[in-house]
């Protein structure tokens, strides 16, 4: 266990000492989700009409979990780009233990997106979005999405050391990713959405993770017109999934851990082995 805990805590700071001698990674890291918050709040919410001040409130919840989501990339991409550079090679032939170096990365893409989150609500105050629920509902919403965000880390770790190019992680998780955070309530309420899309956005986790970060936040009443959040939850059409959000959420995030921690480790001895 101490060798585990050595080893990943050496690839944490591998990782990290990369962003700070390629400090472009950091500026796009920061820049983009700035971008999104902007654009997303201002062009989406002028078409909901009013100020859109309503609009921005309830999107960022939405904005939040569709980028940590995307974040889990980093982790296939890095994975993918050390294999192809022979970095992998190089670290079979240390004593290290095979779960160090995946812990290690997935741990180290944890602190991309607490950044990301960081900057995210930053500029979300800026534009109007406010915490109404206290600090406490803030921080459980915060932990939810890096969560999340560490589950599909481990997945895209696997996809990492399966594919031969860094290029295709980003194209094969892009075709998954994009349909899940936008069939959801992310940008829109999901009970807006035609029947078959409602009913997928209803068991979709990336919607029970909105739902449950928004709920936390404060922000279900955001587009109810000046409904109370209690009038907004009865007029919805909630599946038992929303209705039970956070553990619908735990249940995924425990779920993908339980399968892809063990197999990507797997698929890790298998690459070192060749």
């Amino acid at each position: 266990m101490s060798a585990l805990v050595n080893d990943s805590l050496t690839i944490v700071r591998r990782n990290l000492i990369k962003l700070k001698r390629v400090p472009d990674l950091l500026v796009f890291t920061t820049m983009q989700p700035i971008m999104f918050v902007l654009l997303f709040g201002f062009v989406f919410g002028s078409i909901a009409g009013g100020d859109g001040s309503g609009y921005r409130e309830f999107m960022m919840a939405g904005i939040f979990a569709q980028t940590v989501v995307f974040g889990g990339t980093f982790t296939g991409f890095g994975m993918a780009e050390d294999m192809q550079k022979g970095v992998i090679d190089r670290f079979r032939t240390l004593p290290m233990h095979p779960g160090g170096v995946l812990i290690g990365r997935t741990l180290s893409d944890v602190v991309n997106n607490v950044i990301s989150l960081i900057v995210m609500a930053l500029t979300g105050l800026v534009i109007g979005w406010r915490i109404r629920d206290g600090l406490l509902g803030a921080l459980v919403a915060f932990g939810l999405l890096l969560l999340f965000a560490y589950a599909i880390s481990w997945i895209m770790a696997w996809v990492g050391l399966k594919v031969r190019t860094p290029e295709v992680v980003g194209n094969a998780s892009f075709m998954v990713i994009f349909p899940l955070t936008f069939i959801a309530n992310t940008f829109v309420p999901s009970e807006n959405l035609p029947s078959v899309l409602r009913t997928f956005a209803g068991w979709n986790p990336v919607s029970t993770l909105t739902h449950a970060a928004r709920d936390n936040f404060g922000n279900l009443g955001a587009l109810g017109g000046g409904q109370s959040e209690e009038a907004v939850r009865a007029a919805a059409e909630y599946t038992w999934a929303l209705e039970n959000a956070e553990i619908y959420t735990l249940a995924w995030i425990v779920l993908i851990l339980v399968v892809f921690v063990p197999v990507s480790v797997r698929a890790y001895q298998r690459a070192v082995a060749k």
